[in-house]
C-alpha cells in the first residue's frame, strides 16, 4: 500500500505556524531588541514602517544580537542595500555560508537543494543561463496570450456585487495557473505548487523546531515529485515550456539532478509567492489611494508605471541575506568575516532619500523603477519581466471590464519576515 501523500494530511505552512503559536505563544523575549526587524509580527501586523524609518535615519547599518535568528546586521537604506548587492565577492549569497534568508539551516539539517540564487560566481551565472531563455522578451510576449486567457477566465467567474476573498479566488489561483503553464507542470497538480512554495518560503515554519519534521517531509515530497518529472522528461524530451528549455539547454549537462530540482524549487517560490503577493497588493493599494485608482481608470497608459509603483510600494520579498567573506567596513561599521547581513528591500523601497513621500502610492512617480524588489546586481530576479506582465495583464482585464475592486472587510497578512504576503482580503467588485 502506498503511503498517503503528505500534502493530503499536512496543514498549510501558515496553518501550522498559527497552530503552534496558539499553543506556545511567540517564541521571543517579552522585551525584544527594538532593532530586531526579524520579528514576524512586524509584518503580519503591518507595524514595520516606523522601525525602518528610524533605522534609515539613525543607523542604516546596525547590528542586532540575541534574536530568534541569531546575530545579524540590519541593512535598511536604499544606498546601503545597493552597495552590498554590488559586491557579491565580498558579501556572499552561497548556501554554503547560510544562503539567502535570515534563518540558518536547522541543526542536523541535511536536506539541501542547490539553486543559482544561492550560489556565487562562477556557479551562479552558469546555473542562471539554464533558465534565462524562458524570460526573454520574445518568449514572454508569446506567454502573454495564455496568461491573458487565464486571467479572463478567472475574472469572468467572480461575483459582481458579492463579497469574496481576493487572495484565494484570484491571486493564488491565477499565479498558480500561470506558473504551471510556464513550467509545463501538470495542470491537475497545480495546487501542489502553492502548498510547496508556502512551506519552502515560510521562515517562521523553518525556525520552529516542532515543525522541522513536517517541513522536511513536505520538501522531500516536492523533490520526489520533481525527480519523477525529471525522469519523464529525460525519456520524452521536448516542449516549449520552461521545463523543456531547461532540459534542452547546453549547460543542462553540467547540472546535477539535485541542482535541477533546486532551481525548480526556486522558480516555484519566486514565481508563485511573489506574484500572488503583488496581485493582492495591487488591489489593496489602489483601494487605499482612490485618487490613484481614478487616474488609472481614466488613463490606461499609466499602467506600466503603475505596475512598477505597486511593486515598490508593497515589496513582495522583505529581505535577502548575505554573508561577509572577509573583514570589511560598511558605512563606518566594522563587519567581521562570517557576519550575517539582512538586506531589507522592504525598507529600501520606502527610503525618502530616493522616493519622495515614499509611503504613498503614486502611479505617476518618475523613479518608481528604482525599486529594489527584484534585487540589484548579478542576482537581480531573472523573471522580473514576467512578474510585471502578470500584474499588468490582471489589471488590464479588470480595466477592460470596467471592474473596480473594493476592499470591504478582513485583510490578513502572512506571519513571516521573508514573504511579505497576504492570506486573505475581503473584497467586492463594482462597475464604474
Amino acid at each position: 500500500m502506498q503511503p498517503t501523500p503528505i500534502y493530503r494530511t499536512a496543514p498549510t505552512a501558515d496553518q501550522a505556524v498559527d497552530q503552534w503559536l496558539a499553543s506556545h505563544g511567540e517564541a521571543e523575549s517579552d522585551t525584544p531588541h527594538p532593532d530586531d526587524t526579524s520579528r514576524a509580527e512586524l509584518y503580519s501586523q503591518a507595524r514595520w514602517e516606523p522601525v525602518f524609518q528610524r533605522l534609515r535615519e539613525t543607523a542604516p547599518v546596525s547590528r542586532v544580537t540575541g534574536t530568534a535568528y541569531g546575530d545579524y546586521w540590519n541593512i535598511s537604506s536604499h544606498a546601503m542595500v545597493a552597495e552590498v548587492e554590488g559586491k557579491p565577492d565580498l558579501f556572499s549569497s552561497s548556501w554554503r555560508y547560510g544562503g539567502i534568508t535570515i534563518g540558518d539551516p536547522a541543526p542536523g539539517e541535511e536536506f539541501q537543494l542547490p539553486m543559482f540564487i544561492a550560489m556565487d560566481e562562477p556557479e551562479h551565472s552558469a546555473q542562471r543561463k539554464t533558465v534565462a531563455p524562458a524570460f526573454t522578451p520574445g518568449h514572454i510576449t508569446e506567454l502573454a496570450v495564455e496568461l491573458r486567457a487565464h486571467a479572463a477566465e478567472i475574472i469572468d467567474t467572480l461575483p459582481v456585487g458579492g463579497t469574496f476573498d481576493w487572495v484565494g479566488n484570484v491571486s493564488t489561483e491565477l499565479a498558480t495557473r500561470m506558473l504551471a503553464t510556464i513550467l509545463g507542470f501538470p495542470a491537475e497538480d497545480r495546487h501542489l505548487l502553492t502548498f510547496w512554495s508556502d512551506w519552502a518560503g515560510n521562515m517562521e515554519a523553518a525556525r520552529i523546531a516542532d515543525l522541522f519534521q513536517v517541513r522536511r517531509e513536505v520538501l522531500t515530497e516536492m523533490a520526489t515529485y520533481f525527480h519523477l518529472l525529471w525522469q519523464q522528461r529525460l525519456a520524452n524530451p521536448g516542449g516549449g515550456d520552461l521545463l523543456g528549455m531547461m532540459m534542452q539547454s547546453e549547460s543542462m549537462s553540467q547540472m546535477g539532478e539535485m541542482e535541477f530540482i533546486g532551481n525548480l524549487a526556486l522558480l516555484i517560490v519566486g514565481g508563485n509567492d511573489t506574484t500572488r503577493t503583488s496581485m493582492s497588493a495591487a488591489v489593496l493599494g489602489l483601494d487605499q489611494f482612490p485618487d490613484q485608482r481614478a487616474k488609472l481608470q481614466a488613463d490606461e497608459s499609466l499602467l506600466p508605471n503603475a505596475v512598477q509603483e505597486i511593486i515598490r510600494w508593497h515589496t513582495p520579498i522583505s529581505h535577502m541575506r548575505r554573508t561577509a567573506t572577509a573583514d570589511c567596513e560598511l558605512n563606518g561599521q566594522q563587519i567581521a568575516k562570517g557576519d550575517k547581513l539582512a538586506l531589507w528591500y522592504i525598507s529600501a523601497n520606502r527610503d525618502e532619500a530616493v522616493f519622495a513621500d515614499a509611503d504613498r502610492l503614486d502611479i505617476e512617480r518618475g523613479n518608481a523603477r528604482r525599486h529594489l524588489s527584484f534585487g540589484h546586481g548579478i542576482h537581480r530576479c531573472v523573471g522580473a519581466r514576467l512578474a510585471e506582465l502578470q500584474i499588468r495583464v490582471l489589471l488590464e482585464e479588470l480595466l477592460r471590464r470596467r471592474l473596480q475592486v473594493n476592499v470591504v472587510g478582513d485583510v490578513r497578512r502572512v506571519h513571516a519576515n521573508f514573504i511579505n504576503g497576504f492570506r486573505h482580503i475581503d473584497v467586492e467588485l463594482t462597475r464604474y
